[in-house]
């Protein structure tokens, strides 16, 4: 009865369903790849305007910085909003629009991106930052005139090349306010170099117009100073450090024959000081003004799958599913037709030997071929079982017919039973029994129930009980009978079966050598194994027969004639008892000079080196 396969379990349905499943796979897999490398497209986009946006804030604060107004800003403005692509605008605190690169009448963004404020934020110090505090762009008052630039400059260059005459490589820079300040590179000590002399107080000597504007920002300093309990008394001054640009931006400030003391109390006093530095320089500055960015009033660019891209990517993914499963299909169905086929060659009867076509050459057309090669063995198998059974009655008919035609001419009372006849009806017996035997250790051999009883076994001793054993047919056939063998083979073996294996050899070889031959036996060491030969100078093997001497009931006489003896089991029975030794058999032959049995088993140490 021919067994139904489950759905679930058949090959198409699981082609389907592992393909749908790799296709939704790469689906879903391209579709997160795409959204990955868009969102991050999309944040470097934004960072990138981010970065614009801090350069357009950080040019807007230095023009605030140094112009009281914003009247002549449209054009930086437009140049800004054509180099970097963006719309720009300017609004006072209250949104009353004071310039804009974008038409008239475009609506702003719905959020200011910065508040443009020099005396509050510094974009300047640090790039990319907006750090709460003065612009150091805001000089106001502190603007050196020409001539006191030419003196601090004259002044700064004597102190360089004091500094490198004391060794010391030193570079001259200027501040907003035009104040050159003497840096020496890398950091080092002056004091260190003996360069204490070249640091004389000069350069850092406030001018008159600085002086002038000290003067006012100290008059600014008190009152706040005073009502924070902070009035010390005596002059007000600021020390100037040559070392930093801007000696305003954390200046120090003292009061004669007093100190001021740390913590919150300096903490005060600072921002005394940045509320009063805030109202000096608030008419040299523009006003505050809001900056907004962008186009029209629409949000930075943020990813967001539409409707519409939704649709698309569903329409697409169904797409591939159905050419997926299309073409899944097909493939399914040229993969199953052969497996059909073969399907129905094995459901045919076993006597048939039904073959399938070969029409691929993919793992199926493999199976096929594979299928019709076991096709073909088992035909030969078949053939040889009719063959062997043909063999068998043939050779047990033989001795069973002279039998029973001697007895029942003895039954009859034509002949008498005398010694002579019982002899004959003993040996065609005995033919009985050899060919039993033989049967039975095959049958033994295939089943793998052959026993061994292993024991250590000098190959020398194995030569010469076999020689012994056959000596007086060799004597009978006029054939020398020789051994030979090395001292250091030994075998583990069982000696019963081995003396089969080597009778059975030395019976073929009388058999076929002719008087005055030979028949050597020998062993010798070579490696891990014992090698056992038995050679004679008989008749030989024609080429054509030697691949089938170890085959059961084959004789070289096609005529199954038994004039030369033996049953054509011997051979096979060699083959099978060395096998189950864990060796090999093999034969060499040359018609018209003899023959070769070659035996390769395992060798045993002799029992004085096991140790």
């Amino acid at each position: 009865m021919r067994r139904r396969i489950p759905v679930r379990k058949r090959l198409v349905v699981r082609l389907l369903f592992v393909s749908a499943l790799i296709a939704v796979c790469s689906v879903a897999a391209t579709a997160w790849l795409a959204v990955t490398t868009t969102t991050s497209a999309l944040k470097e986009e934004q960072g990138q305007d981010l970065a614009a946006g801090n350069r357009i804030l950080a040019q807007l604060s230095g023009y605030a910085a140094t112009h009281s107004d914003w009247a002549g800003i449209r054009p930086t403005l437009r140049e800004l909003a054509a180099r970097t692509g963006r719309r720009i605008a300017l609004t006072t605190a209250d949104h009353t629009l004071v310039a804009d690169s974008a038409p008239p009448g475009t609506p702003l963004p719905p959020r200011p991106a910065a508040t443009v404020d020099p005396l509050r934020t510094d974009t300047y110090t640090e790039t990319g930052a907006q750090l709460s505090g003065i612009d150091p762009r805001v000089v106001g008052p502190y603007l050196l005139p020409e001539a006191e630039r030419a003196k601090l400059d004259s002044l700064a260059a004597q102190r360089e090349h004091c500094y490198e005459r004391h060794g010391l490589r030193a570079g001259t820079e200027r501040t907003e306010s035009g104040r050159p300040v003497v840096t020496v590179a890398d950091g080092a000590d002056p004091s260190a170099y003996g360069a204490d002399v070249c640091e004389d107080g000069r350069l850092n000597t406030p001018t008159a117009t600085e002086q002038k504007a000290l003067d006012a920002l100290i008059d600014l300093v008190r009152p706040c100073l005073r009502k924070n309990g902070l009035d010390l008394g005596g002059r007000l001054f600021f020390f100037f450090d040559p070392r930093v640009k801007d000696p305003f931006d954390d200046g120090f400030l003292g009061a004669k024959f007093t100190r001021l003391g740390t913590g919150e109390a300096t903490r005060t006093a600072q921002r005394c000081l940045q509320t009063a530095r805030r109202t000096q320089l608030q008419p040299y500055v523009a006003p505050v003004a809001e900056l907004f960015l962008g186009i029209g009033d629409q949000n930075p660019a943020r990813f967001d799958m539409s409707p519409a891209n939704k649709a698309k990517v569903v329409g697409v993914a169904g797409l591939v599913l159905a050419v997926t499963v299309a073409v899944t299909a097909v493939v399914a169905v040229r993969l199953v037709r052969p497996l059909r086929a073969l399907t129905l060659a094995a459901q045919q009867p076993p006597e048939l030997h039904v073959r399938v076509p070969v029409t691929t050459r993919d793992e199926t057309g493999i199976l096929a071929e594979a299928f019709n090669d076991l096709t073909e063995r088992r035909a030969r198998l078949e053939a040889q079982r009719k063959a062997m059974v043909s063999d068998i009655a043939h050779e047990l008919r033989s001795p069973l017919t002279n039998i029973r035609g001697w007895l029942e001419v003895v039954r009859d009372g034509v002949v008498d039973p005398d010694p002579a006849l019982l002899d004959s009806l003993h040996e065609e017996a005995l033919v009985l029994q050899r060919i039993i035997d033989d049967l039975q250790d095959l049958a033994a051999a295939d089943a793998g129930t052959l026993r061994l009883h292993r024991e250590p076994l000098p190959a020398g001793d194995l030569l010469d009980q076999v020689a012994a054993a056959h000596r007086v047919a060799a004597d009978a056939a006029g054939v020398a009978l020789r051994t030979g063998a090395d001292d250091a083979a030994w075998l583990d073996a069982d000696p019963v079966r081995m003396r089969q294996v080597l009778g059975n050899l030395v019976s073929n070889a009388l058999r076929h050598t002719p008087a005055d031959g030979t028949v050597t036996l020998a062993a010798r060491r070579d490696g891990d194994e014992v090698v056992l030969t038995v050679a004679d100078t008989g008749s030989g093997i024609a080429p054509e027969d030697l691949p089938h001497v170890f085959e059961r009931f084959w004789r070289a006489e096609k005529s199954r004639s038994r004039r030369t003896g033996g049953s054509g089991l011997g051979l096979p029975i060699v083959r099978h008892l060395v096998a189950a030794h864990g060796g090999t058999a093999g034969v060499e032959s040359e018609p018209g000079r003899g023959t070769v049995f070659t035996l390769r088993l395992p060798a045993a140490p002799p029992p004085g080196d096991e140790l």
